[in-house]
């Protein structure tokens, strides 16, 4: 099969195209032939091994994964032993960590994984794990609830557009910060009141405003957060991995700042799927590069300028491509 595979760290430059060895399933897993992944800011910071120590997660010296991508859309083409939910020929999407950039990749069964809602083609389908369980994560740390005050700030991002979405599907009254250009698309999405950074409207000077500021760039801090924060309101960082490692020193930390480790499950997939049957939530997409554009798609991840998702279309020349 083709797959983008990486051997050292470094730029965008140190992917490439290769043909490896398919992945045959293990008795608990799917083997999916992938229609659409996605690049993201996980992918970039795992590609570069930056900050440094993901590097002790991942490898050391060198990536102990050759093959990257979080989110995948496809249908499966075997399964397991022991996979009683799942057939051959369901189309299916979910996050996995590992693997989804090549035609073909693997995932348990029981994991983050879910059937396809029928009324989203596969891009769309790609483009939704990964941030609705981080904005998720964030939310259900935060006890988002019906009429609280929430502000999001990189509102425009995977992450950011999917806490919009879920904050006003929970009843919350959301302010978003964004740029210029993203206030539209911000406030189709439900946000109450859009704040633009670039002309210098700093949600900071409001003091005592919200009763939840969420980080969904990872970009701000508590310190420079607390004060548009009310009595008792929480900061909440999306920055997941460094989340987990500074979960242990939580205690001594004030109760208002919520350093979550991402714990997503299965029924949130499933949720997920619900939300996107009903139309409750839609998927954003920026940009979307064939796979044998990986480069150039990570380049364009970096600018840090992407609004929602990039799609790699992993299967062309289809209804897949529409969003191109």
């Amino acid at each position: 099969m083709k797959a983008v595979v990486l051997d050292s760290y470094g730029p965008p430059e140190v992917l490439r195209l290769e043909e490896v060895e398919r992945p045959t399933p293990g008795a608990d897993e799917l083997l999916v032939r992938v229609h659409a992944t996605t690049v993201t800011r996980s992918d970039c910071h795992l590609r570069r091994a930056d900050p440094f120590f993901w590097r002790f997660l991942v490898g050391l010296r060198r990536p102990r994964h050759r093959v990257l991508g979080l989110e995948f859309a496809g249908v499966v083409e075997a399964v397991g032993s022991s996979v009683h939910d799942f057939a051959v020929g369901d189309e299916v999407f979910g996050r996995t960590w590992f693997g989804p950039h090549a035609e073909f990749t693997t995932v348990r069964a029981d994991r983050l994984v879910a059937h396809k809602p029928a009324n989203v083609t596969f891009h769309e389908a790609a483009a939704t794990p990964d941030g609705v369980l981080n904005a998720l994560a964030c939310l259900r740390g935060a006890g988002v609830g019906a009429g609280m005050e929430v502000l999001v700030f990189g509102a425009s991002g995977s992450i950011g557009t999917a806490a919009v979405q879920l904050a006003r599907h929970l009843g919350a009254r959301v302010t978003a910060v964004c740029r210029t250009e993203n206030i539209e698309l911000v406030r189709s999405l439900g946000a109450d009141e859009v704040l633009d950074y670039t002309r210098g409207e700093d949600f900071t000077k409001n003091r005592g405003a919200y009763d939840v500021v969420i980080d969904a760039v990872g970009k701000h801090s508590y310190a420079r957060s607390r004060r548009a924060l009310k009595p008792g309101g929480r900061y909440i960082s999306s920055d997941g991995l460094l989340n987990i490692l500074l979960i242990p020193v939580t205690r001594f930390l004030s109760r208002r700042v919520a350093l979550l480790a991402l714990r997503a499950r299965q029924a949130d997939m499933v949720k997920l799927k619900e939300l996107l049957e009903t139309g409750a939530y839609r998927a954003v997409i920026d940009r979307t590069y064939p796979l044998d554009e990986v480069v150039e798609a990570s380049r364009y991840v970096e600018t840090q300028r992407k609004t929602g998702n990039v799609v790699l279309a992993v299967v062309t020349g289809s209804s897949e491509s529409e969003e191109s």
